[in-house]
């Protein structure tokens, strides 16, 4: 008998959130767009996807182990489609109800305690009302809402499939 893993599925995944990574950071140096606090959220939800997934690739753990990364991933993309989801009520807003702009994300780490840090990245800011790039009449958070709910669905499936065996 032989094991036929989820290497290859965890793989996937890894890669997709470097790709959705390095998209962020191409935007944030190279096109000199300021990401927001819900952002930066976003941003760490992605990085934390891709150690689980990166994790999970390197252990590719047998009968069930799988189901126990997927459910962990899928706890974080849901994570993420929620600061998603935040950020583009904030952007729908009208312009008098917009929460004031709040100081940078640098400036907040090194001058508060990480709980206000979290607790204003999950609130967002004016700054994150702000739409600065749109593509198919999407803006950013837009498509990380798009790209969460892809994830959530990937990862609920890789939650609920089945180990398989190979007869050798």
């Amino acid at each position: 008998m032989k094991y036929a893993g989820f290497r290859g599925r965890f793989i996937f995944g890894l890669v997709a959130c470097a790709a959705v990574l390095a998209v962020a950071l191409y935007m944030e140096f190279a096109m000199g767009l300021d990401p927001c606090m819900l952002c930066m959220g976003q941003r760490f939800i992605y990085l934390g996807m891709a150690f689980v997934f990166m994790l999970a690739a390197l252990h590719n753990p047998y009968f069930g182990g799988h189901k126990r990364y997927g459910f962990l991933l899928f706890l974080l993309s849901l994570t993420g489609l929620g600061l998603a989801a935040r950020q583009l009520y904030l952007q729908s807003l009208p312009v008098d109800l917009v929460p004031a702009c709040g100081p940078s994300f640098s400036y907040m780490v090194d001058a508060f305690p990480f709980t206000d840090v979290l607790i204003s990245m999950i609130k967002g800011s004016g700054s994150c009302a702000e739409v600065q790039w749109t593509f198919l009449s999407l803006s950013i958070a837009g498509w990380s809402f798009v790209l969460f709910g892809l994830f959530t669905l990937y990862c609920l499936r890789l939650s609920m499939v089945r180990t398989k065996i190979i007869l050798v």
